[in-house]
């Protein structure tokens, strides 16, 4: 492993002394290193050459490696090698042979994977920005980690990591919030202030790299003023010397960036695009016709950048997204937990199942979870074989027997209305009036009846006599019918039910004036 890299540079302005540089070692350097015919003790001239390219409007300046029979000049044994130049041949076509070439299709910025923050998302620890890989069955399950000081170090492990499915439902969920219909004039009102803002901050960083250049330069004067006999003084200046081309290196890659992300004025078509289309971004993200490279294309319009710092301890990753325009907003991101996966079915879900397997069967809770409009994992509804599948991966053991109907017992509306002899329409009937008492153990499960002796007893052949029917007794105590079946359902007037006969029905016992009722009503 090499620990230290060695690079040399001639200062010709105090006689040609040769100055020697250690920095820590890094996958370009090394790879440069091995790649220099110079390691292997040649002298070469004309390696590359320099195309010029017209993109659009614009010409780019592309530089490409020459074959080794197009070399201007090349000289073996011009001075010792580390190696010799058939080993410096043979690491080449090693190099070569592990390179792994882009696919033609593919180019530039935005690939066809489809982990949607590729090219977005930065290390809230180092800066970095974070790589993409996938994993799962068919490979489309993007995870993001922040690999690069590995990769270019090899002295640190990866910085952070996390996946990527949760983090983007969390980031679409946010451009989906911004793009609302009242949130787009504000937005196109931000772009059209964001040009002007962008020369204001292109002029603070021409002003600081100018100022970081200054004292580069006040550095060097002062470490070539310093006699070499004061060594403890040249180590000092040549200290800070090294803070300050630190420095100015800093402030020219913010100065590039920053030019780099300089705004494009919206056109009037596009704009009226943005008032019709934006309030449908969320179909036209989930629409099997958009690709994923313009899924892509459309958050790289909006977002300039996502910070994110994965908090291991609270199981959480905190997001900063900032908009085109400087805008921020925060937001936290779930972590998966170990042994579960982004298609695993919720917590909460699971324990509603655990609840309800103690007194249904498998087929009555997907008929409960489906009422609730649950789903699955996968994003199936709920049935009784996927019920007994989530059963059994959690180990929750099977709902119980239909026992035989007791005195006291809770029971379904099927088994009270076979121990009433009636139909379990009439037994839905009495629930709906509050003739008899129900519960549910959440909503839309199964009603459940407590048959008691007393339940029984309002169950008859035959009513006594004086009682009445429903319309009756509400004439008779002069109030509405749904004001009978309320004092029916709190005890105030006694109720039974004839289940055969002509008088088949409810029949209630009206009380005389002078007992209260007509006081208290």
């Amino acid at each position: 492993m090499i620990t230290r890299f060695q690079s040399t540079t001639l200062d010709y302005s105090s006689n040609t002394e040769r100055r020697v540089r250690w920095a820590a070692p890094s996958y370009p350097s090394i790879h440069d290193f091995l790649t220099n015919p110079c390691y292997a003790g040649a002298y070469v001239f004309g390696r590359t050459r320099t195309e010029r390219i017209v993109d659009g409007r614009q010409i780019r300046s592309v530089v490409r490696e020459t074959p080794q029979d197009e070399w201007i000049v090349f000289i073996p044994d011009h001075h010792p090698g580390f190696i010799t130049f058939e080993r410096y041949l043979e690491n080449r076509r090693r190099l070569r042979a592990n390179f792994r070439p882009r696919r033609a299709e593919g180019g530039g910025a935005l690939r066809e994977g489809p982990a949607l923050l590729q090219g977005l998302l930065r290390c809230g620890r180092c800066g970095r920005k974070m790589q993409v890989a996938y994993s799962g069955t068919k490979g489309n399950c993007p995870r993001y980690a922040c690999v690069r000081a590995h990769q270019l170090h090899g002295t640190i492990p990866t910085c952070q990591s996390l996946g990527g499915r949760r983090l983007e439902l969390t980031v679409l969920d946010a451009v989906f919030e911004a793009l609302r219909p009242a949130s787009i004039d504000a937005t196109l009102r931000a772009i059209e202030e964001a040009a002007s803002d962008h020369q204001t901050r292109v002029r603070s960083a021409e002003l600081e790299v100018e100022r970081a250049r200054y004292e580069a330069d006040r550095a060097r004067r002062q470490y070539d003023a310093c006699e070499p006999e004061n060594r403890l003084v040249a180590r000092t200046l040549e200290r800070a010397w090294e803070r300050s081309l630190e420095e100015l290196r800093a402030a020219e890659r913010a100065l590039a960036a920053r030019r780099a992300r300089r705004p494009e004025p919206l056109s009037a078509e596009e704009i009226a695009w943005c008032r019709r289309a934006g309030a449908d971004l969320r179909r036209v993200m989930e629409s099997a016709a958009t690709s994923d490279r313009e899924r892509k294309q459309l958050l790289n319009a909006v977002i300039g950048e996502v910070v994110v710092t994965v908090d291991r301890e609270a199981r959480v990753a905190r997001l900063r997204i900032v908009w085109e325009g400087g805008a921020v907003t925060e937001r936290e991101s779930a972590l998966n937990r170990t042994g579960v996966h982004f298609r695993t079915t919720d917590e909460e879900t699971v324990q509603l199942v655990r609840r309800l397997v103690e007194h249904y069967r498998d087929a009555q809770i997907a008929a409960v979870l489906t009422r609730q409009g649950r789903r699955t994992g996968a994003g199936n509804s709920f049935t009784a074989s996927r019920v007994r599948s989530l059963r059994q991966a959690h180990g929750i053991p099977a709902g119980p027997v239909t026992p035989p109907c007791h005195d006291g017992q809770v029971v379904s509306v099927h088994q009270a209305a076979t121990a009433l002899g009636v139909s379990t329409a009439t037994v839905h009937r009495w629930l709906r009036d509050g003739f008899i008492a129900g519960e549910q153990d959440v909503a839309g499960a199964p009603w459940r009846i407590r048959l008691t002796e007393e339940l029984r007893s309002r169950v008859t052949e035959e009513a006594p006599e004086g009682w009445l029917s429903l319309d009756k007794a509400a004439r008779a105590l002069g109030v509405a019918r749904q004001t009978v079946l309320h004092w029916v359902q709190s005890g105030r007037l006694a109720a039974v039910h004839v289940r055969h006969g002509k008088r088949k029905g409810l029949r209630i016992q009206v009380k005389h004036e002078g007992t209260g009722l007509f006081e208290e009503a």
